[in-house]
């Protein structure tokens, strides 16, 4: 967003670089954060001059896509506990949230999917003159759905600019979709 796609492509070449004997070998590499996960499907393909990066992209997952497809894993019993669910603008637009929803829809959990934006939106909302903006797009979705959610109703929010937003905001800590399925107790 700032112009700097020189430094983008060198970036993303040495991540193409370190990654691609791993996918090549047929190792899955998780991406946690979407935004970063996105860059190595899409933009890398986009940005840099290298086959690598097509491997790369086929090779790198989401938790929940790696979680869907292993054999005998199954999610914990979060019934009783209603979710509210902040997807990243990436998952939406570029991974896709398919995986992750039906995660914690296996759950039983109760799950209230916000479908707009947090209106961080990276370094947008930090910038000068950004911040009423950021908000108002917050108030769009989010903001309504967690003053809706029940007592200890769990924020769901994989994108860090997502939880940033819910920090500074209503000082709500969202967690990621890997806290949530942590099975070691809180």
């Amino acid at each position: 967003t700032t112009g700097q796609l020189d430094t983008a492509r060198e970036m993303i070449g040495r991540a193409v670089d370190q990654l691609h004997p791993y996918v090549a070998a047929g190792v899955p590499v998780v991406g946690l954060e979407p935004s970063c996960l996105s860059v190595l499907r899409s933009d890398a393909v986009e940005l840099v001059d290298d086959p690598r990066a097509v491997d790369v992209a086929a090779g790198v997952f989401t938790l929940s896509e790696l979680l869907t497809r292993t054999e005998g894993w199954t999610p914990p019993d979060l019934t009783g506990t209603t979710l509210v669910v902040q997807p990243h603008c990436h998952q939406a637009s570029v991974l896709g949230f398919e995986a992750d929803m039906a995660i914690m829809t296996a759950t039983g959990a109760t799950i209230d999917r916000v479908s707009g934006c947090c209106g961080l939106a990276g370094n947008f909302g930090v910038e000068q003159g950004h911040y009423e903006v950021s908000v108002a797009v917050a108030e769009q979705q989010l903001l309504p759905a967690l003053r809706r959610a029940p007592e200890g109703a769990i924020v769901v929010a994989d994108g860090f600019s997502c939880r940033t937003q819910l920090d500074d905001l209503v000082s709500v800590e969202g967690q990621h979709l890997a806290q949530l399925l942590d099975p070691r107790p809180t």
